[in-house]
This record gives C-alpha cells, sequence and structure tokens, in this order.
C-alpha cells in the first residue's frame, strides 16, 4: 500500500467509524451470535490480497460488528467502564501510524520523553506529590505483576541475583481483599508466591479491607517464621466499588516494612475530582500505585498508569542490558524497558495526549460527575422499591441491587436474579452483569460508558422493572 492509497483507505476507515459511533445506539449491546459463528464466516485458507478498502468495510459491517459486544453503547452498564473517546483513537491512529519501536531512549527519544511527561500531567491531575514517577503498561495485571515481583525482591533481599525465591529458609506471603480483582492472585503465583501463601483478609459490611484483620494475619505469619512480602490494597473493588482504608493499612504494614501495593484500576479515575480524592487517604505512604484511563476516564486500551516512589529499586529487579541495546549517549535517560516485562513498547503516550489535548480535563471530570449523579439516582429509585434492594453500599458509579419477591430465597433467588439478567441481556436493549457477593447473586448495574445520560439510565430502570416481572413469568416482557 503506497501512501497515497492509505490517504484514500483511511479517510474511508475513519469515515466508517464516525458512523459506526454515530448509530451504535440502534445497534444491539450484547453480540447477538452463538460461538463459532463468526469464525466461520471466514475462509479457513489465508487470503491472497488484492481487496479494496470498500471489500474490508463490508466484512466490518457483515461480520466483525455483528460478533462485537458494544461496550461504547450508551446502554452498556456491564462490567465496567470502557470507553475509548475518540479523541484518543486518534492519538492510537498516530501512534500506529508513526510506527515507533520502543526498546530504548536511543529508539525513541519522543516516546520516552512524552511518556514521562504525560505520566507526570497524570500524577498532578489526580493530586499526588512529585516523589511519584510513572510509566504506561497495558493494563492492571501487569502492574500488579510488576509491583508483586519488586515486593518479591525487596523482601528477599534482591535474592534473584542469587538462590532466588527457592532458596530462601522462608516463604513470603501476599495479603489481599477477597474483593480484589482476580488479576491479584494471578500475579502472585506467576511471581511464586504460591497459593499456600495469599492471605484473603475479612472485610466489614462496606467490603472493605478491615485494618484489625489484618494485623492479627501479619503477626501470625511472623510468629509462624514466615515473611510478610505485600499487601495488594483496593481502591474500587471490582465487584462493589469497595475502598479499602489505605492509610491504615499502610500504618499497620510500615510497622513490619512491608510493601503495598495499590490497585485502583477503575475507580483511580475518580481521583481526577479533587472532592473525592479522601477515598485514597494515606496513598502517599504506599509503594506503587496503578489505575487505568482506558476504563472510565476514557483513554481507549491499552492505558494503564503505574506509578512507583523507589524507581532504582524498580529498575534493579526489571533491568535488562543486552549488548545490541547498550549505547554510550544515553546516560541519566529513562530507559523504560527497565520499568517492566516487555523489551518493546507501543507509543501509548499519544492516546493521553491526543485525549488531554483534544477533550481537556474539565470536560472528563463534568462527566464523571455525570456518572455519579446518575448513580446516586439509580440507588435512590432502588431504595424505594419494597421489593428492590441495594446489596452493596453506593460508593462509586456501580449499583449493586437485587430484586427480592416477597418468600423467595436462597437458590431460587438465585435463579431469579440470574435469570432476569440474562432477559435482558439477550434482547440487546441494554447489558448489566450479575456477580456473586458473599454467597449470593445480584446485578451490577455500572454507569460510566462517555454517552451515557441520564435518560439511558431511566431506561435502564425500566427494563430492570420489566424483566423481572417476566421472570415470574409474566409474557409482558418482549
Amino acid at each position: 500500500m503506497t501512501p497515497d492509497e492509505f490517504r484514500h483507505a483511511g479517510h474511508e476507515l475513519i469515515d466508517w467509524i464516525a458512523d459506526l459511533r454515530e448509530g451504535i445506539d440502534s445497534l444491539p449491546v450484547l453480540a447477538q451470535v452463538d460461538p463459532g459463528e463468526i469464525r466461520a464466516r471466514f475462509d479457513a485458507t489465508p487470503p491472497h490480497g488484492g481487496d479494496s478498502i470498500a471489500d474490508l468495510l463490508t466484512m466490518l459491517d457483515s461480520d466483525i460488528v455483528p460478533g462485537v459486544t458494544q461496550v461504547q453503547h450508551p446502554m452498556h452498564f456491564g462490567w465496567f467502564p470502557s470507553n475509548a473517546t475518540l479523541a484518543s483513537v486518534l492519538g492510537d491512529i498516530a501512534s500506529s501510524g508513526i510506527g515507533s519501536l520502543g526498546i530504548s531512549w536511543e529508539s525513541s527519544p519522543a516516546l520516552t520523553e512524552v511518556e514521562e511527561v504525560v505520566c507526570d500531567w497524570m500524577r498532578q491531575l489526580v493530586g499526588l506529590s512529585d516523589a511519584w514517577r510513572g510509566t504506561i503498561h497495558d493494563t492492571a495485571s501487569t502492574a500488579c505483576l510488576v509491583a508483586l515481583l519488586v515486593a518479591r525482591e525487596r523482601a528477599s533481599g534482591l535474592s534473584q541475583n542469587h538462590g532466588g525465591v527457592q532458596g530462601m529458609d522462608a516463604p513470603l506471603v501476599v495479603y489481599t481483599s477477597p474483593h480484589a480483582h482476580s488479576s491479584v492472585t494471578k500475579a502472585a503465583l506467576l511471581a511464586g508466591y504460591g497459593w499456600d501463601n495469599i492471605r484473603t483478609i475479612e472485610c466489614d459490611e462496606r467490603m472493605a479491607m478491615r485494618p484489625d484483620a489484618l494485623a492479627e494475619s501479619i503477626e501470625r505469619d511472623v510468629a509462624a517464621g514466615t515473611v510478610p512480602a505485600v499487601v495488594v490494597a483496593t481502591v474500587g473493588t471490582t465487584g462493589t466499588t469497595a475502598i479499602d482504608p489505605i492509610a491504615e493499612i499502610i500504618q499497620i504494614s510500615a510497622q513490619r516494612g512491608v510493601f503495598v501495593h495499590v490497585d485502583a484500576a477503575m475507580a483511580g479515575s475518580v481521583m481526577l475530582l479533587p472532592e473525592h480524592r479522601h477515598l485514597w487517604d494515606g496513598v502517599e505512604g504506599a509503594d506503587s500505585v496503578s489505575w487505568n484511563p482506558h476504563k472510565w476516564m476514557g483513554t481507549i486500551l491499552d492505558t494503564s498508569l503505574f506509578y512507583m516512589r523507589d524507581v532504582e529499586l524498580l529498575t534493579r529487579v526489571m533491568s535488562t542490558n543486552p549488548s545490541y541495546l547498550q549505547s554510550s549517549g544515553s546516560g541519566g535517560v529513562t530507559q523504560y524497558r527497565n520499568w517492566g516485562v516487555p523489551l518493546g513498547r507501543r507509543f501509548r503516550a499519544l492516546k493521553l495526549l491526543f485525549h488531554l489535548r483534544l477533550d481537556g480535563i474539565d470536560a472528563i471530570r463534568e462527566r464523571i460527575r455525570r456518572d455519579l449523579a446518575n448513580a446516586e439516582w439509580l440507588a435512590g429509585e432502588v431504595a424505594d422499591e419494597d421489593d428492590w434492594e441495594l446489596v452493596a453500599p453506593l460508593s462509586l458509579q456501580t449499583v449493586c441491587v437485587r430484586h427480592r419477591p416477597e418468600g423467595l430465597e436462597g437458590a431460587a433467588l438465585d435463579e431469579h436474579t440470574r435469570r432476569w439478567v440474562e432477559a435482558i441481556n439477550r434482547s440487546g436493549a441494554a447489558y448489566l452483569t450479575a456477580a456473586e457477593l458473599e454467597d449470593s447473586w445480584m446485578a451490577r448495574v455500572s454507569i460510566g460508558v462517555e454517552t451515557t445520560e441520564r435518560h439511558h439510565v431511566e431506561r435502564m430502570w425500566e427494563l430492570m422493572k420489566r424483566a423481572v416481572v417476566a421472570s415470574a413469568g409474566d409474557a409482558r416482557w418482549a
């Protein structure tokens, strides 16, 4: 493809994307296909080329879009906001078009230094001090893995430089909440801590980690001869957006020199609002923090921020310096390959740069405040209904609800919950997720898509009330 051919095809593709976004509310939210259906639409043998851009756009319409659950749809209330603002899409296109190779400062000084600048802008925007330095990972799962690797090495005296964790006299222990993201356990296993050394700490009625239970667990482990290594505290748990008490957790951890990683993957966006930063009071005492602009804030995947206070420790653990990357002229510069697992990296910072420069932080903050207000409205509507209940305190933008008809309990109530949620999802009219909370099923209404306004939330509430009638056998549901 020549630059002129690219120019023509690119214009056609941009028009197609704009048309998709303009008409997205006419599409079903949940992909209405069966397993294997999309794959069957493609030839089993590789193409020979020669297709036109028109052919490919037709393919997108007929074979791709039907198999996409539309997380940019204003009636998407599932999982968490996964916004991809068009301003950040332009940054993603610019990144791909430049095609930069991020394996060292020398391979792309602009990639490195713009990432430094943008990470520092974001640090300021969420109120962190200048003691922190940041980088951009693909997801918070990767950031958590890096944090647990660094914590492992700090607790073991850089054991990777001799016998590794296999050579240690005592096992290292990880502490987290039972409501923490599944990536925490996965990272602990990948980092070599082992199932036997992962402690899930009891929570209070708000589903937040109990500091006294954490302290007791740490002291039991010390008495047993194990080494408390790291606490992963969550600001905005996946299920209910519960907020662990960061200040108390850090104070307890500091008494035993335990590393603290704060996972604020979804909820970190709310720290853009000065009036909500009390939710992570004490964060300055943590060792690392991660949060995802590619969720609620809206910078397109994959844009996950990871901040460390002790960058020297981070680079000692993660450094790689093969001969083919060494240079005599790069002293004192940041080599981001030494800040994480991959050697190479994309020019991810352009996505944040475009988003901030085109949309602006004021518009982003206004949208987040809108979502918080819409969640409060829905929670109030639920609380006013006798046969509906809030099953978790509303802390941010996720409303956790259950419809409880009189006399329905236990397994029958769980079946009712899953049935009416599935009815809404399969209808294509909206999407929300069911989840277990303390052995009972609930529905999560996660509000935060860029285009979701109050009338969409009102429509969701009407769908919910109609769906529970249908779940009880009423034919009025369509």
